[in-house]
């Protein structure tokens, strides 16, 4: 599946979609807009995707980012290793697995922050001096 089938079957589902030919189109892209998520091919001319996801990184932290790649299990390629949120493999099941891919990282950025448990997050200790 290429980038144009890709952005097909993610603008059926409502979501709005802008391609770039290369990674340093990517980050140019960027640098005017901002992404809830990128999703980049590891092989590409020039600049692969870890190198454009840790430049990405760079620039817009929280960014989420889906890495496709025919190469996941060769090259070892996981989230770990890559600094993507999510690696998928390229397959039958790319489709499928894309869109839950997608809706589940949109949906982590739209769930609230929880605020930390324990007696010393968020805690700040006084000393007052009484006479």
């Amino acid at each position: 599946m290429g980038m144009a089938a890709r952005r097909s079957v993610l603008e059926e589902l409502g979501h709005q979609v802008l391609t770039s030919g290369t990674a340093s189109e990517a980050l140019e892209l960027c640098g005017k807009h901002s992404f809830d998520v990128v999703v980049t091919d590891y092989k590409m001319p020039k600049m692969n995707g870890v190198e454009l996801i840790a430049r990405l990184r760079k620039l817009h932290p929280a960014t989420a980012v889906i890495l496709i790649s025919g190469f996941t299990d060769t090259l070892g390629l996981d989230e770990a290793s890559t600094g993507a949120d999510i690696v998928l493999q390229k397959s039958n099941n790319e489709v499928p697995q894309l869109i839950r891919a997608v809706n589940r990282l949109l949906r982590k950025q739209q769930q609230p922050a929880k605020k930390p448990t324990g007696s010393q997050a968020g805690s700040k200790t006084e000393k007052r001096k009484t006479r």
